[in-house]
């Protein structure tokens, strides 16, 4: 077993446990990335949104609530059992579905299949950079043209940063929790082909963490037809 499948086994059993041990750990409030996801993707005519990362549900949920149909995905058990039995009680199951999901394998879903797809700080678990942009590829390759993608990711500016365990390729564990702080120029990287709308700096939690909140867009293949310059349109 290589290093990196080392520390995914350790992280998925972490957060196993963790979801176990608190049941709704980040209550039933969305976060206010995903409260700015839903502006973004309604205004953009959204229908359906995948969301990598759901854990228990609090923004999957929330999206749900608003009329879009959710595709909620993570790699613990436990965590999408709690979001099934909240979306049963909110009567919202009917817009919810559930599917466990290792981002460092293909996503299980067709080609141009979703209409916008969010994920709040999963670019920024326990993964290499090379995961992080075969990731960000198979957002692209699900996404139909002119699809959203919002991420946020705890970035190099945040206290964390450079201190507890190392592990190489800026990731750093604290209390069992790995993180990979991401440098301004992995963003960038990741939006090479797509439209970069907005890299917005927020804080959140203790400390306080410090994310950066992307959007970016998924351009619209041109016209099959362009008329020749001059010609009447």
């Amino acid at each position: 077993m290589t290093d990196e499948e080392e520390l995914a086994a350790a992280q998925r059993a972490h957060w196993q446990a963790t979801y176990a041990a608190h049941p709704g750990m980040y209550g039933e409030l969305p976060s206010a990335p995903a409260v700015h996801a839903a502006e973004v993707f309604r205004a953009a005519g959204a229908a359906d949104v995948l969301e990598l990362g759901a854990g228990h549900g609090r923004d999957a949920l929330y999206f749900a609530r608003l009329g879009f149909t959710v595709r909620a995905t993570d790699f613990s058990t436990t965590g999408l059992e709690q979001l099934r039995r909240a979306a049963r009680d909110q009567g919202t199951a009917g817009r919810v579905t559930t599917g466990i999901q290792d981002v460092r394998e293909p996503l299980a879903l067709p080609d141009a299949s979703v209409d916008a797809v969010f994920a709040h700080m999963l670019l920024c678990m326990a993964l290499s950079t090379r995961e992080v942009h075969a990731l960000v590829d198979e957002v692209r390759r699900v996404l139909r043209p002119g699809g959203t993608f919002v991420y946020t990711v705890r970035h190099t500016g945040d206290a964390h940063y450079g201190t507890g365990i190392a592990h190489g390729d800026d990731i750093h564990e604290h209390g069992g929790f790995a993180v990979h702080f991401f440098p301004r120029h992995l963003v960038d990287a990741l939006a090479e082909g797509w439209r970069l709308d907005e890299v917005h700096a927020f804080e959140e939690g203790e400390l306080p963490r410090r994310l950066w909140r992307v959007t970016q867009t998924l351009p619209a293949p041109p016209s099959p037809y362009e008329p020749p310059r001059g010609a009447a349109r």
